[in-house]
């Protein structure tokens, strides 16, 4: 399929501006050119839940240095020792956890089994648990000066799942007497760095912690914008009133000095979700059409300009062993270059006839720009196969809760599929599962279920990962999930930044070794 040329325009014009809408955002991140140290970070994305930890919020809190988890994970996905110094496992649902000593939080409480135990039993019992406890049922109680962390059935990967953001431990401060109540980070964290204020959509500011249990964070303090328009983050870079910039949009890269961007692949997916619960992707025929239809190697020439991955399943090549696992190996994704899917994922349905007129609603987010740039592409690939599509685009606080009750028929997100745990079971869970919590396909498939499952319930190794792979593949085969890119993100860093942090898994971005030098 050839590249549409009306989307090339908007992108060149895009880049032209320069700056955006959203360029007067940033405005409070400059300051005098002396320099106080300070770290000043432009951030894509404001939070969706006041900075609650039990939500995707609780990344940016791990990300600032300023709240931790019990452990936390090395490259290869393994748990490391963190608020925990050791852990073993007692029985076959049970584990016990040393905590470390000699820890404060911020508001000066000391950690201890007891309330590291209520901060993980809130988590649990909440009225909406985080995701990464999905399928499970965990208790917390102390035991002494150990942490005992229960579960109703066997979770061999409970190590890792308590590296989540999602479960960092805050002081008893923090949480009110009932699940109702908004969990407070506000000087209660245990990290380098002490969340002084959070500013709502607009920012938050830090200040070093000289008390930390670990080594003490060189720089000051961390001044956060959220600056949700992509030219504006872009333009922050480039007139030096920012030092770290999230997610410089590949459609500003070549505006900006190249030494200054850092490109990671990440284990992020760009995907299209179909909503199988009603209208007409609850038809697998249409879904397999839709499969079909679409064409990933237009989107990643023309929206990424090559900044991304060719879409091989779920897990892309940030998770490096899933490629030999793979029952189709190292062959591209049905539909990557508009090719047929028959037979390269087995057990996929056929596709069939789209009856013409068919009218689907397409929604998606303005948050992440490359995903409102795709939506254009995608409606003329749905459209050619004979869908009638109507296009949603909004900011992603304003389409999430529609998306999950199953009002749009499509939706392209993007996602961190080993994010929670780092491990990619929790992601297949949360998404895919009957019961999972982000099911924006409504997906209800017994093969997946199973698949799932069981590996859920495989130890950490090579029989989880291969167990994985075949979740994937059950996944994929019900067409309710469509591959469209593996993303790389593009990091921003200062002339004399040093020590910032580029995660693939998107966690880790400034510690205490981070600087700024000007």
């Amino acid at each position: 399929m050839s590249t549409p040329t009306p989307a090339v325009t908007r992108r060149q014009v895009l880049a032209a501006l320069g700056v955006g809408a959203g360029a007067a955002a940033v405005a409070s991140c400059s300051r005098s050119s002396s320099g106080d140290g300070r770290i000043r970070l432009a951030m894509f994305h404001a939070p969706e839940s006041k900075l609650n930890p039990l939500t995707n919020d609780g990344s940016k809190l791990v990300r600032w240095s300023c709240a931790e988890s019990l452990t936390t994970l090395n490259a290869d996905g393994d748990a490391q020792e963190l608020l925990a110094t050791s852990w073993k496992r007692e029985g076959e649902t049970t584990w016990r956890l040393t905590l470390r000593e000699g820890v404060t939080f911020h508001d000066g409480a000391a950690l201890s089994a007891e309330n590291a135990a209520a901060a993980l039993t809130f988590a649990a019992t909440a009225a909406k648990p985080p995701r990464v406890l999905d399928g499970i049922q965990l208790t917390a109680k102390a035991d002494g000066k150990d942490l005992l962390v229960t579960t109703a059935a066997p979770d061999p990967l409970m190590p890792q799942r308590l590296s989540s953001p999602q479960l960092v431990i805050l002081s008893p401060a923090a949480y009110p007497g009932s699940s109702d109540g908004a969990i407070d980070p506000v000087g209660h964290g245990t990290g380098a760095f002490i969340l002084k204020q959070a500013n709502g959509s607009s920012g938050a500011t830090l200040e070093r912690n000289d008390t930390y249990w670990g080594t003490k964070a060189t720089a000051p303090g961390i001044d956060v914008t959220y600056v949700p328009d992509g030219a504006a983050r872009a333009n922050a870079l480039r007139t030096d009133t920012a030092d770290i910039v999230e997610a410089v949009p590949v459609a500003q890269a070549g505006n900006i000095d190249k030494n200054l961007l850092h490109e990671v692949s990440t284990p992020r997916t760009s995907t299209l979700y179909l909503n199988t619960r009603s209208g007409p992707f609850a038809d697998p025929a249409l879904r397999a059409a839709a499969r079909n239809a679409v064409d990933p190697a237009a989107l990643i020439k023309t929206v990424f300009e090559g900044h991304a991955d060719s879409p091989v399943g779920l897990l892309g090549p940030a998770v490096p062993w899933a490629a030999e696992l793979r029952a189709w190996k190292k062959e591209t994704y049905p539909g990557a270059s508009g090719a047929a899917a028959t037979g390269k994922v087995p057990g996929a349905t056929a596709a069939g006839t789209v009856p013409a007129g068919t009218a689907i609603t397409l929604a998606s987010y303005t948050d992440r720009p490359e995903l409102g740039e795709m939506v254009p592409l995608l409606v003329q690939q749905l459209e050619a196969a004979g869908f009638k599509v109507t296009q949603d685009v909004r900011e992603y606080n304003q389409i999430e809760s529609e998306a999950l009750a199953g009002t749009f028929h499509a939706v392209l997100v993007s996602r961190s599929t080993v994010q929670d745990s780092g491990d990619a079971v929790a992601y297949m869970t949360a998404d895919f599962s009957s019961s999972g919590s982000y099911s924006m396909n409504g997906l209800h498939d017994e093969k997946v279920d199973a698949a799932i499952s069981k590996a859920a319930a495989a130890e950490p190794g090579d029989e989880r990962r291969k167990a994985i792979m075949a979740a994937e593949q059950a996944i994929l085969a019900t067409g309710a999930a469509i591959p469209l890119a593996h993303e790389r993100v593009i990091q921003g860093e200062a002339a004399g930044v040093t020590g910032a942090q580029r995660d693939p898994d998107e966690r880790v971005l400034i510690t205490s070794a981070t600087t700024v030098k000007k």
